[in-house]
């Protein structure tokens, strides 16, 4: 009895042994990571990265998209918001930052889409622990301008948040108001000059001004409140002078009956630079109503 009772408690010790590794590797899998890839938009490649969440189950995704030229990345609030459970995808536009091609706002607003048909793919979303039906967009700057022409033109994105979203057609619309339109093309392309083109490939400042000029009726903010009354919008303000637009665009969606719409003022520059920690606490929480 005794060498059964040895051979028994031996056979579970080896058993034991041998599930541990695969039990080791599970764990380790399900662990917060970081994947980078390359995203296929229109015959060009994006770079990208990806903060996956710990667990293995399938989390909500944030695709943070960033500004003109796109100096502040924002991976801090990535960072935060991979701790809250989120999977947090960045990648840069066409022709910006080393990714291949050429930049332009409708080159960007495709690139959106081809982010989102990348994170939808049932493979790609199984490798990076995502759920496809819950992709929320948060942009920064220009960002906020990408995130509000995607999320018009896709219904199934559940929200957005606006860091300081800069309206580029609206911007243009103001400067046109004051002279003609070649004037206003010529003070837009000063303005964009002076945000920096080094990072930017295949344009001109003027060649993207004269782009808001011939295509900017489609995408002013206003123009989009239809189609984005019937979602969560989180519109975050700074000193920086965007805050009236914005917060008109905030206006426009209440009374187009959108109750889902947040609003938050924080006094300091357009980068956030001394208010980072105000700024992601309140992203979080925002996401929070999400889950």
């Amino acid at each position: 009895m005794k060498v059964r009772a040895k051979t028994a408690r031996y056979a579970l010790c080896v058993a034991l042994c041998l599930a541990f590794p695969v039990v080791h590797a599970q764990a380790a899998e399900a662990r917060a990571s970081m994947e980078t890839m390359q995203i296929p938009s229109h015959g060009s490649m994006m770079n990208a990265l990806v903060y996956v969440a710990a667990g293995a189950q399938p989390h909500p995704t944030v695709i943070l998209l960033h500004g003109f030229p796109g100096n502040e990345r924002n991976l801090d609030l990535a960072q935060d918001m991979r701790r809250a459970g989120w999977n947090v995808v960045y990648f840069n536009y066409r022709g910006s930052w080393g990714s291949s091609g050429d930049f332009s706002f409708s080159h960007g607003i495709e690139d959106v889409a081809s982010a989102l048909a990348y994170l939808r793919n049932p493979d790609n979303a199984k490798r990076l622990r995502l759920d496809p039906s819950k992709i929320v967009l948060v942009g920064h700057s220009m960002g906020g301008f990408m995130a509000v022409q995607a999320a018009s033109a896709d219904p199934a994105i559940k929200g957005i948040a606006m860091i300081s979203g800069a309206d580029m057609a609206g911007a243009l619309v103001q400067v046109q108001g004051q002279g003609s339109n070649a004037e206003g093309v010529k003070k837009m392309a000063a303005g964009l000059a002076k945000e920096g083109m080094a990072p930017l490939a295949g344009c001109t400042p003027e060649s993207l001004a004269q782009e808001l000029s011939d295509r900017g009726a489609g995408w002013v903010f206003p123009s989009k409140v239809a189609a984005l009354k019937g979602r969560p919008v989180f519109v975050i303000t700074s000193d920086d002078g965007l805050a009236p637009a914005d917060n008109a665009f905030a206006e426009g969606l209440k009374k187009a009956g959108d109750t889902q719409v947040t609003t938050l003022h924080l006094p300091t520059d357009h980068a956030y630079s001394d208010q980072r920690t105000e700024l992601s606490r309140a992203v979080l929480q925002w996401l929070a109503t999400f889950k």
